[in-house]
């Protein structure tokens, strides 16, 4: 996982646009780049900082690039110290980095944003410092508030849905649809490996789980990974089913039914196979996941 800081404005509205995007996986709210490292919301016109998001990403799934392109769709880059109606240095545009390796990326994404404008770009490009989390009242201001203030236009939020909308993957994880039965990528997978949250990659089976019930979906009689998934009563299109979620994510999943093989316990969980990614057994030390060998042997 990795982390970045964008300032836009408002932070509001800021962290509402990009907990909507897959692959945002945390984001809180604070202070970035002023002159000490102690403030709050009613000093930062004197300690210099700016409103900023704090973004944590999972880059196999939200390459920065693509990060801050979306970024670039919710702010003006040729105002300086002014988004929407707020105006002050705290409301700047920037970005903040904590790997340095990140900036000839950042560098080469503002020269690309450049070629698009007459006006020249006055977003600050600067190594985090002094972050300060802001007020929890500031946190998820417009989750909590929904009719808050916003300098964002509504259609951006709609617009940044709309283009996620054609994945099956963010409707099934987000909107909690259902893929095609039969037509989709692990319901005939019965190669030895892992499945993992495809957002955050987070382990959720084993194949050592998986059989095969002919619903048209992957099956598991359970999760070798129980602490990673959370169920929920879904009452949903006039039925009364059992969700399955990843904990890590907050992805839909599927659902777990109790019509299993009872010499497995009993259960079904029916997973749709756009919430998940398959490591398999030859690729899982190089990726990462050399400690769940345990659960596939």
């Amino acid at each position: 996982m990795k982390e970045i800081y964008l300032a836009g404005g408002c932070f509001w509205a800021v962290q509402k646009y990009f907990d909507l995007i897959f692959g945002v996986l945390e984001t809180e709210v604070g202070y970035v780049n002023g002159r000490s490292v102690r403030t709050n919301y009613f000093r930062i016109p004197k300690t210099g900082h700016a409103e900023a998001v704090h973004i944590i990403y999972n880059p196999k799934v939200l390459p920065l690039e693509k990060l801050l392109n979306y970024y670039y769709e919710v702010i003006d880059p040729t105002s300086l110290n002014k988004q929407g109606n707020d105006a002050g240095k705290q409301y700047r545009t920037g970005i903040y980095y904590t790997d340095k390796s990140d900036v000839p990326l950042i560098i080469k994404s503002l020269e690309e944003l450049q070629k698009k404008y007459t006006k020249k770009i006055v977003v600050e490009v600067e190594q985090l410092k002094n972050f300060v989390k802001a007020e929890g009242y500031h946190q998820d201001f417009l989750k909590n508030n929904p009719f808050g203030y916003c300098h964002i236009p509504i259609q951006k939020f709609e617009e940044v849905k709309a283009k996620q909308f054609d994945d099956m993957t963010y409707r099934v994880t987000k909107f909690k649809e259902t893929e095609p039965a039969f037509d989709n990528e692990y319901v005939d997978n019965f190669e030895v490996g892992i499945y993992v949250d495809k957002e955050t990659n987070k382990p959720l089976f084993s194949s050592k789980d998986k059989y095969d019930a002919r619903c048209g979906w992957p099956t598991f009689y359970k999760s070798s990974f129980e602490d990673e998934i959370e169920k929920h009563i879904d009452l949903r299109n006039l039925m009364i089913r059992m969700e399955v979620m990843s904990k890590s994510g907050k992805n839909h999943l599927g659902h777990l039914f109790y019509d299993g093989p009872v010499n497995y316990g009993g259960k079904r969980f029916c997973i749709n196979s756009a919430a998940l990614r398959f490591i398999p057994k030859d690729k899982m030390v190089e990726e990462g996941f050399e400690e769940y060998l345990k659960y596939v042997d």
